[in-house]
């Protein structure tokens, strides 16, 4: 076989393949078997006919058309594997002759192909995270949330206020006829929320119990979700939250320790290790955003719409098996198709670029995965997924099986290589202070002191 790449633009090429016809004898035989498997010839069982019969019957045309669906897709995937193209999304065939008898089989494809590019200097890249550090107004509001949840309501025959609890029906009307699913009773809310009906909260404040109001708003779900409704709310009751003082009994209540020190003391440190969780996603993907933007990198819009397209699908789906319709859906979560494809789009090209600059790196830094960090990822990947440990092996066995071990490999890899990229660029926090590795990376101290541990015991 014999291939060339013409460079179309810096994400397409063209490829020309041109295949002696003496390379091409296997899938020849295969064709004939499968062709032999199909035609009935008198005197012969099936796939025992020869050649010869067979051409007579169905013409070595035939032979040759299925010759050609065998040979061009592994032919392809040959030129591709022999230029080293690293391929974006599916080739499509531009041009091709039938194989004749004797005569080179030549086809011409286009593929969408990664761009190539520089990785910056990483050492001259400053990423800037939050701080981990810890105020007491943030311990303040942590202690008044759980406060909150151990509060208690009273009823007041006062108007309602942002902040109380109401007890309500509701009925909604388009035209004077009722909406279908659009009435409860005694459905209680929090004034103030905002989790329901736009219009619902700024109408409920002042009334009191017995009280009837009709506000207009567009519905949010169900089969008329867009469509503005007259919407008649009537309160049947009003409370107030009564708080629990914060001393040392309301500690005891709400949690195991015995006085308010030792609640914030706890608190605190809850909040830092959150913090620091929080830091490490962050110092990642803010990494890896400055990456992408100091490279010059385009992304085939095939590429692209292509997985937007399957984006779509997928959701459209997800919803026809909950007997739901995609237009509807978005319209109720305020979006046009055109905007969801936009918003996916967006993602989608983000997402792609991450992911070259990611395997750029990987490949420059010569990262591997090992058995051992491969088994690890499955394990944690089983954890996550509810698998008890001894079905461990039978979920790797299945992820094997759907042929997804590929594609978690490139995963494992890719964040591996983040990791190596965090390692040389300049992390500070939001206070100007720059980060070390040890800091960054406590567990590559753990390990160090680990290994000295082993040493000295031998």
């Amino acid at each position: 076989m014999k291939s060339t790449v013409e460079t179309l633009s810096p994400t397409r090429v063209r490829l020309s393949v041109e295949v002696p016809f003496e390379e091409l004898a296997t899938h020849v035989t295969q064709a004939y078997k499968k062709v032999g498997q199909q035609v009935k010839v008198p005197g012969f069982r099936p796939g025992k006919a020869p050649r010869a019969v067979i051409d007579q019957r169905v013409g070595k045309d035939a032979i040759y058309a299925q010759a050609t669906d065998e040979a061009l897709p592994s032919q392809l995937y040959a030129a591709i594997r022999e230029n080293e193209v690293r391929i974006l999304g599916r080739p499509s065939v531009t041009e091709m002759e039938p194989i004749v008898e004797g005569k080179p089989f030549t086809f011409t494809a286009e593929v969408d192909v990664a761009p190539e590019f520089e990785l910056p200097d990483l050492a001259s890249l400053e990423v800037t995270v939050d701080s981990t550090e810890v105020t007491d107004e943030q311990i303040d509001a942590e202690i008044e949330n759980l406060r909150l949840r151990f509060g208690t309501l009273k009823s007041v025959d006062r108007p309602a206020a942002t902040g109380d609890f109401v007890t309500m029906d509701l009925r909604a009307t388009i035209d004077g006829e009722e909406v279908e699913g659009g009435s409860t009773t005694g459905m209680s809310h929090e004034v103030g929320a905002g989790d329901l009906l736009d219009g619902l909260d700024d109408t409920l404040v002042g009334m009191k119990a017995d009280d009837t109001k009709t506000f207009t708003t567009a519905l949010a779900g169900g089969d008329r979700a867009g469509e503005d409704a007259e919407v008649e709310v009537k309160v049947g009751s009003v409370k107030e939250r009564e708080l629990p003082p914060l001393d040392d009994d309301f500690a005891q209540l709400a949690s195991e320790h015995d006085t308010m020190d030792e609640l914030r003391a706890s608190t605190r440190e809850t909040l830092a290790k959150r913090a620091e969780a929080n830091q490490g996603r962050q110092v990642r993907e803010n990494t890896i955003d400055a990456l992408v933007e100091a490279i010059e990198l385009p992304v085939p819009d095939s590429a692209i719409e292509e997985e937007v397209s399957h984006r779509v699908d997928h959701l459209r789906n997800q919803l026809s098996e909950m007997n739901l319709d995609l237009d509807t859906y978005l319209s109720s979560q305020g979006q046009t198709l055109e905007e969801y494809t936009d918003d996916q789009k967006e993602t989608a090209t983000v997402g792609l670029r991450r992911q070259l600059v990611l395997d750029k790196a990987a490949e420059a830094k010569e990262v591997q995965v090992s058995a051992e960090q491969l088994t690890e990822e499955i394990r944690a990947r089983a954890f996550q997924q509810g698998v008890p440990a001894e079905q461990h092996q039978a979920f790797a066995n299945e992820l094997q099986k759907r042929g997804l071990l590929p594609g978690l490999t490139s995963e494992l890899r890719r964040a591996l290589a983040l990791d190596e990229i965090v390692r040389e660029v300049t992390v500070k926090d939001s206070d100007g202070n720059e980060l070390s590795n040890e800091v960054l990376f406590p567990q590559d101290v753990e390990d160090d002191d680990a290994d000295e541990g082993d040493e000295k015991s031998e």
